[in-house]
């Protein structure tokens, strides 16, 4: 039974809330109502102008890895244009916008809570051309899948903006897209049409909704809960678990050993436990390598602390493997200051980067 009726069910029940005559709709696989329909196709049913299609990284179908589009080309579906947005901004994001002739961009697309996950700066981008172009803007708002009680982690550093991250957000922001669209404070004409039945304090099982993965290595929402930490690795040499079939729950490394998960456990984490583990990634980081790390197995989703908790496997990776443990570029940019990596390669303790978590800020769309 679903509880939740996303801002794309809405539309599809009156067009009219969109406006506009001709709608580029900004979306992926994730843009579905709840008997799975495509947003693209049961708009164009309820008679709404959608005249161009628009894909994020990973591409409209989902079919790119990270850091990866598909090309521009026709959905074979609904016979609409298809204009790759990934990687364009600025002037260049601007003509792409324009030459699809469209006077509203329609953004559907299901974000998963945590400030580095792509989706929402590719919303910031096309806002920032809508500003420009002089388009109306139109969020159909989607449940933040961990929930919009509970904000973790620094806000970023303007220094260290990057697609990663352009708008001081705190790294777990406990936000929707329609509120960060409003938030983000560009001068457009902006309509959210908002969900009914969603309360911030709504886990992600009690909104009926289908879990539609939002990118190749975002297979559930126990992946979403604990990408919040875990993609810290990413800015390391250890392997967050892509290649495998637990992305995020998984990392480890070449070097790591056996005493890695009883070390995590003694520190009494909330809410999750460590379990030893081997795998083989089949591709990324040590692909065809046989590596030894942890699993990490949420017990008590409310307590779990997840930016604390990748910080803290941070530090005892460090602790533990100083000579192999490497630091990359990006992990600046994950964290939104250099000061993590500071800490680490000072041998400092970072968990005091983590105060205890607090709650969203600002003019809230939920209550």
């Amino acid at each position: 039974m679903t509880l939740v009726r996303t801002g794309a069910e809405r539309l599809a029940d009156d067009p009219a809330l969109a406006g506009g005559t001709r709608l580029g709709l900004v979306t992926n696989p994730t843009g579905v109502l709840s008997d799975l329909t495509p947003t693209a196709e049961a708009l164009l049913a309820a008679g709404a102008p959608v005249t161009a299609l628009f894909g994020p990284e990973h591409g409209l179908h989902g079919t790119a890895q990270a850091d990866g589009a598909e090309a521009d080309g026709v959905d074979e579906r609904t016979g609409l244009p298809v204009h790759n947005t990934y990687k364009l901004a600025g002037e260049e994001l601007d003509a792409a916008v324009a030459a699809a002739g469209v006077d509203t961009l329609v953004f559907d697309i299901a974000d998963v809570g945590s400030r580095f996950y792509t989706y929402v700066w590719t919303m910031y981008d096309l806002l920032a051309s809508a500003s420009r172009l002089g388009l109306r803007f139109v969020v159909l708002d989607r449940p933040n899948p961990l929930g919009g009680t509970v904000a973790e982690g620094p806000l970023l550093d303007p220094a260290y903006a990057s697609f990663v991250g352009r708008h001081p957000i705190p790294v777990r922001h406990a936000l929707t897209a329609g509120e960060l669209a409003g938030r983000f404070g560009f001068d457009v004409d902006l309509t959210v049409v908002e969900m009914t039945g969603w309360r911030r304090d709504t886990p992600w099982e009690a909104t009926g909704l289908p879990w539609v993965m939002p990118s190749v290595n975002m297979p559930t929402p126990d992946t979403a809960l604990v990408y919040p930490g875990t993609c810290l690795f990413e800015g390391t040499n250890f392997s967050e678990g892509r290649g495998t079939t637990r992305p995020f729950e998984l990392v480890g490394a070449p070097y790591a050993d056996g005493r890695f998960a009883p070390a995590l456990d003694a520190l009494g984490l909330p809410g999750v436990r460590f379990r030893d583990v081997r795998f083989t990634p089949t591709f990324h980081k040590h692909a065809g390598t046989p590596v030894r790390g942890v699993q990490l197995h949420v017990h008590d989703r409310e307590a779990f602390r997840p930016v604390l908790t990748g910080v803290s496997m941070l530090h005892v990776a460090r602790t533990l493997y100083p000579d192999d443990l490497r630091l990359l570029p990006g992990l600046d940019h994950l964290w939104g200051s250099g000061e993590l990596a500071r800490r680490l390669e000072a041998g400092e303790d970072p968990r005091e980067l983590c105060p205890p978590p607090g709650t969203p800020s600002g003019p809230l769309l939920y209550g």
